[in-house]
């Protein structure tokens, strides 16, 4: 078990990482181990490996920081009911799309992951105490082992007591927030470990497969600008995201027309995300009351955790509904001249000069916004600071009033008005799906195509999860809730509701290979040493973030390969 390679070397915050670009790089690389994909679940799975024998060979198509020229590759159709762009809901980097995310952690619940007779294709072939010791891990590996964790929700400490609602309807459930990207927190340690070699801008061009197709060969990568090679490995994992993982199998397909691991028509289906749009909003006289306690600002420590408002078992049984989770913002009223300017003049003396990775993060996370647009984010900027700064001083009172309640732990801007975004599990279809365009990219790849659809059980869970939210939060706040429009009871009437970037469900786990596209290691059925990691794996998404178990599952597969491969090793010594 030996890597072979030539290093070119490029200083990354002063250590050294191979940039395939770099034409002195080795074309063929040998590894024990293949990890497609440096994000999350990739990054995990190579650092189980540090200090082993066994080499692995860690390869990302992005660069070490975001570049508008690798984003590209990402870029899609979409000819689903609900649109979706492939482009901005991702990010090729090193780290992946965690560079952008918020830091939530929290487990799936046991109702997560068992066959419910009103959700079609649910239940996972795993439970909740298989993933119980690898979600223990996966806290150190976010950083947020201080807090112990149940069924579905961390126990931590809260800066405010969450509101008690009737159990039988609602319930809090805790989230940690981790405070790391992983690409920056381990970026060091691969680097430095002998026998880990990671590639940037190495994009995956085709899983080669042996003549009946029931082993990977070799994997052919290559540049934006044309240099192609290869890595040969024992066993390989796909860890590139659950578009991608699928666009990858689709487009392996030189003995295998349908793509490898497609014999039953299942990879790319099942696509699913955590849909999410505004449920309305309580018109109420305390908007604190129900802001309050669910306020991300307001947490304490390294790896502070917040409450979420969900939806209890019992009810989501009695209702035959989807899982959900509901967020209070405050909307504010009219903003006072005086703050209105001392907010102008803040953000005209932020500098202003940004490299290509903040440019390209800074529009990622714009295309991504979940919470309400504020009166700011409307606003253009005046930059004559002279002017502002006079207009700050003219507005001193109101600067002043807002102080005092700031002091006093009340909203600096009135407000009467709570608008409610829902974030919804989404029922498995087959019908919405990842496909293949025509068109190609830069690579000469076929683009991916996302036909994102929801089905009558989805609306229907918007409606029944819109009401209890509404009605209970009205009930706690002395308020009135006036639901959104588009929750009527038209079934034609389009869903006001969009992505939040977590793409499950392409490469479903099953133990019949007719059901699923791996099996519950993670092994793709019929082909001997591929494995695929991440949420495309997730037979059902519940309405949790995904990291926390897409690590966990990760850290699992990361044992089994570490088993198979010593295995192999003493099989070959006898």
């Amino acid at each position: 078990m030996q890597l072979a390679v030539a290093h070119a070397n490029v200083s990354i915050g002063g250590e050294v990482i191979i940039d395939y670009l770099d034409g002195s790089a080795a074309p063929a690389i040998d590894a024990d181990l293949c990890i497609i994909g440096a994000g999350a679940a990739g990054i995990a799975i190579a650092r189980h490996f540090i200090g082993t024998s066994i080499t692995v060979c860690l390869i990302e198509g992005g660069g070490a920081t975001g570049e508008e020229q690798s984003q590209a590759l990402y870029e899609g159709l979409s000819i689903g009911t609900l649109p979706f762009d492939a482009g901005t809901s991702r990010m090729r980097v090193f780290g992946g799309s965690c560079n952008l995310w918020g830091g939530g952690c929290i487990p799936f619940g046991r109702h997560d992951l068992v066959a419910r007779d009103w959700v079609p294709h649910s239940g996972w072939p795993i439970g909740y105490d298989e993933l119980k010791p690898y979600y223990e891990r996966a806290r150190e590996y976010c950083q947020i082992d201080a807090h112990d964790f149940a069924d579905g929700s961390f126990l931590a400490p809260l800066a405010h007591d969450p509101i008690a609602f009737d159990a039988d309807k609602l319930i809090n459930q805790v989230f940690a927030r981790s405070p790391i990207l992983f690409g920056k927190a381990y970026r060091e340690q691969l680097d430095k470990a002998p026998n880990i070699t990671v590639l940037l801008h190495a994009n995956l061009l085709e899983l080669c497969a042996s003549a009946n197709a029931d082993t990977i060969s070799h994997a052919r990568i290559g540049t934006i600008d044309g240099r192609t090679g290869m890595v040969r490995a024992e066993r390989y994992v796909l860890a590139c995201g659950g578009i991608e993982n699928a666009r990858m199998l689709l487009l392996s397909n030189a003995l295998m027309p349908t793509g490898l691991g497609n014999r039953h028509d299942l990879v790319g289906r099942y696509f699913m995300d955590h849909p999410c749009g505004s449920m309305g909003a309580i018109v109420t006289a305390a908007p604190e009351r129900l802001t309050r306690p669910y306020d991300r600002n307001l947490g304490k420590g390294l790896a502070p955790a917040f409450p979420e408002i969900g939806l209890s078992q019992a009810f989501q049984k009695a209702q035959r509904i989807l899982n959900g989770r509901v967020h209070p913002f405050a909307v504010e009223g009219p903003v006072p001249q005086g703050i209105r300017s001392l907010r102008d003049l803040r953000a005209a003396l932020r500098p202003t000069e940004q490299d290509e990775n903040a440019l390209l993060e800074a529009r990622l996370c714009a295309a991504l916004r979940n919470a309400p647009a504020t009166d700011d984010d409307m606003r253009e900027r005046n930059a004559n600071i002279a002017m502002l700064a006079l207009r700050v001083g003219l507005g001193s009172p109101d600067i002043a009033r807002a102080a005092l309640q700031k002091l006093r732990r009340r909203p600096t801007v009135r407000s009467n008005r709570v608008e409610l975004i829902g974030y919804f599990e989404q029922a498995p279809n087959p019908d919405s799906r990842i496909t293949l365009a025509h068109e190609r990219d830069p690579l000469g790849l076929p683009k991916v195509c996302a036909d994102w659809r929801i089905t009558a059980l989805d609306r229907h869970t918007y409606r029944m999860a819109a009401s209890v939210f509404g009605a209970e939060l009205a009930r706690v706040s002395g308020g009135s809730y006036q639901p959104a429009a588009w929750l009527s009871d038209d079934d034609n009437a389009t869903a006001q509701v969009h992505t939040t970037a977590h793409h499950l469900g392409t490469t479903r786990m099953a133990d019949d290979p007719r059901q699923g596209v791996v099996d519950r290691q993670c092994r793709v059925h019929g082909i001997d040493n591929l494995h695929i990691a991440g949420s495309s794996v997730f037979p059902t998404g519940g309405w949790a973030f995904p990291t926390f178990t897409v690590v966990a599952l990760a850290l699992r597969l990361a044992d089994r390969l570490s088993a198979q491969i010593r295995t192999a090793a003493l099989s070959e010594a006898i």
